[in-house]
Parts: C-alpha cells; structure tokens; sequence
C-alpha cells in the first residue's frame, strides 16, 4: 500500500537526543505543527531517533507505548532520519555527523534498530523508509577494503529487511543519501558504487528492491546539479529513489550585483558578503561551491570559504546551509527554490518515490530575522508551501 500521508517535516530540527527529550519535542512542537497544517486529518513526520533514544526505547520496551501515542496524536512516522546518531544540536557536530561511517558496525547496528522500530510503529499496510549518510565523510578516501565494509553491511541491511517483507510484508527501504564532500558528493559516485560493489552478488535482486537513494535537494544545488539529470542517472542505472528531501540551499551571487557605491561607501558586493557572514556559525558543517567563469571551487566549510574567497570572487557561491523553503529572497541573498519545482517536475517522470520530507534543520542558527517567534510557525508555513509546489508539478 503507498503512503497516504507522504508529505511531512524531519524532526531532527528539534535539540535533544535522548528519548525524554525526544517524546516532549514530538509533543511540543509536532503536536502543535499538526494543529496549524492538518487539524483534522493524520500528519506524516519524518521521525528522527538518536541511537541512545532507539536502544532505549527497545531495552526498556517502550516502542508498543510509543507506537499507540503517536497514534493517538493523529502522527505518522512515515520515514525515518537515520543518519545523525549522535546529538545532532550539541555545541558543535561538524564532521561528527559522519560518525560511525558505514563500514563501522555501529552504524549497521543501529539500523536495523530503526528498522524494527519502524516497522512496529508504522500503521498497517504502509510502506516505510530510512535515510542513511552517503557511507562516510569523502576525505581521506576511503580505500577498497573500507567501501567493500560497507557494501557487505549494506547488503547486510538489505537481508534483514527483505527477511521482515518475507515474514509480516512490511516493505522498508534504506536510503542513502548524498551530500557535498562525502564519499558520495554526486549522483555519478552512487552509479559507481552500485555498479561494481553494491550490485554485485546472488542478492542483487534484493538489494535493488531495499537500498535506495535519498535525494537531498538542498545537496545537488550546493553542487550546481541539474535535479532532473540526477534522477535519470538514478533510474537508468536502476537504482531506486525512495524518498526526496525538499530543501533549498542558500546562494550570493555577485555576478548579478553592480559596482556602483552606496551611500555608506561600501560596494553592494561588500554588502552581501557581510550578510553571508551571518550564516557562518559553528555548530554545522557548511559546505560551499563557488563558480565563476572559469572555475569551481569546493570548499568544506562556509568559514573557510569566506577566509579565502570574499575579496577575490564575483561568482556565485552556494552554501549547505538549509534555508526555510518558503523563502526566495532574504536581503542580497538568496534561496535555491526554484530547484525544488524542478526536482518535484523530474520526480514525477524519473522516480515513483512517494516519500517526501521537508528537512529545514537549521532554524535555531538562523540568523534572527529570518526566524519565527513559533518554531512550529515556520515548520507549517514551509508544508503548506511544499503543498501548494506539488499541487503546482
């Protein structure tokens, strides 16, 4: 059966990772986003558990109880985030939400953790899927032993999943999801992958059906990726989308900006780069491509790329930096929305993904002025926005 409720919000926007916290945010903030959007039917969430607050959650045999709450909030856990493990809001992550990569048992562990909760608190008859980091953080590369690691663990995956079909027909597929600077930066490195060590084996038939692709939107504009190539690179290499975040990257472009003075005596382009500083904060990695006429330029900080760029680029910078999807221009800058009306064009024709997920994590380091006095404001004004857009596809 296909999901009814296939639009939500990701609540890995909400601190606190342990399972106490994590049931009084769901009851804040989601029970009350379901009041601004969808007061009078079930609302899909996209459930994010810690891997402390999922081993409790079973060691203390608490899932059935948290399965009839959910429940009886009228909230549906339709997918599932499994890619922070830690506290995704400590002081600072970084490159620590890359940890443990996928040839780490840690991380198989706790997957197929989330797998069976999932299947035990999804409603009957619905499909599920779980989104899970692009293997590991790209630097150093990870040699041939480490990524055949984590093909096996994959695979490994896989197996238990299509066990649990064979057994109860709960269908739940793990989605990987690419990211700026990581092992899996474009479309073309999961193509590689799948085709020489993933799709590789007795099981491949398996393994297609339950390791798929999460299309980040927000990832592939960072990376100056056209959304529909990339989910026809997907499908002609047979590789499944299961779930799409819809996100919208933040971009300066100077290229648009002119020379003349302002009245305070600084150039336009000044200007924005001083906005874009605001953006700059310590707590998330904030990957950054620059691109003028002649060059493309990564780097893996925000920070780093304003130490080294901001006096000597007239190009167009795009930031990792998840902005409210609602929004299309903020001051000098501006969001990638445009690429989610692409992508959700794309997606209708290259995919039969039903799972989207609005994944806007980054309000509490928003700049001031661009947040809500609600938090839940916010999320339900990007729902309502996200529904309209696919109205509109």
């Amino acid at each position: 059966m296909t999901l009814p409720f296939a639009l939500g919000y990701c609540t890995n926007v909400h601190a606190g990772a342990t399972l106490r916290q994590t049931r009084e945010n769901l009851q804040k903030h989601a029970v009350r986003v379901k009041e601004l959007y969808s007061p009078k039917r079930p609302m899909g969430i996209g459930l994010w558990l810690s891997a402390a607050a999922a081993k409790e959650l079973v060691e203390t045999k608490q899932v059935a109880e948290f399965r009839d709450w959910l429940a009886e909030q009228g909230l549906v856990p339709y997918t599932m985030n499994g890619f922070p493990y830690g506290d995704f809001h400590e002081k600072i992550v970084k490159h620590r939400v890359y940890q443990p990569t996928w040839w780490d048992r840690q991380r198989l562990d706790y997957t197929l953790q989330l797998v069976d909760i999932l299947h035990e608190i999804l409603p009957p008859g619905l499909e599920g899927s779980i989104s899970t980091l692009p293997i590991a953080w790209g630097t150093p590369c990870p040699d041939l032993e480490q990524t055949q690691a984590a093909a096996e663990q994959l695979r490994a995956a896989a197996r238990h999943m299509h066990q649990l079909e064979e057994r109860t027909g709960r269908l739940i597929y793990l989605c990987l999801e690419p990211e700026p600077g990581c092992v899996f930066t474009f479309a073309d490195d999961v193509v590689h992958f799948s085709k020489w060590q993933l799709f590789n084996g007795p099981d491949v038939s398996i393994v297609r059906r339950h390791i798929r692709i999460c299309h980040d939107v927000c990832h592939a504009a960072v990376m100056f990726e056209d959304q529909e190539e990339v989910l026809r690179k997907y499908r002609d290499a047979g590789i499944e989308v299961g779930k799409i975040q819809v996100s919208a990257a933040l971009r300066m472009d100077l290229r648009a900006m002119d020379h003349n003075v302002q009245r305070d005596g600084t150039f336009l382009r000044e200007q924005a780069i001083e906005q874009l500083r605001g953006f700059a904060e310590d707590r998330y990695l904030h990957q950054t491509v620059v691109k003028d006429v002649f060059d493309e330029l990564f780097y893996e900080d925000l920070q780093l790329a304003l130490m080294v760029q901001a006096d000597a680029s007239l190009g167009e910078w795009r930031v990792h930096f998840h902005v409210p999807i609602f929004l299309t221009k903020f001051g000098l800058l501006q969001a990638t929305q445009e690429q989610i009306s692409q992508c959700l064009a794309a997606a209708s024709y290259y995919t039969t993904c039903q799972h989207l997920e609005v994944e806007t994590y980054a309000w509490s380091v928003l700049p001031k002025e661009l947040q809500h006095a609600e938090l839940a404001e916010g999320i339900t004004q990007e729902l309502k926005w996200l529904e309209l857009a696919r109205g509109r596809g």
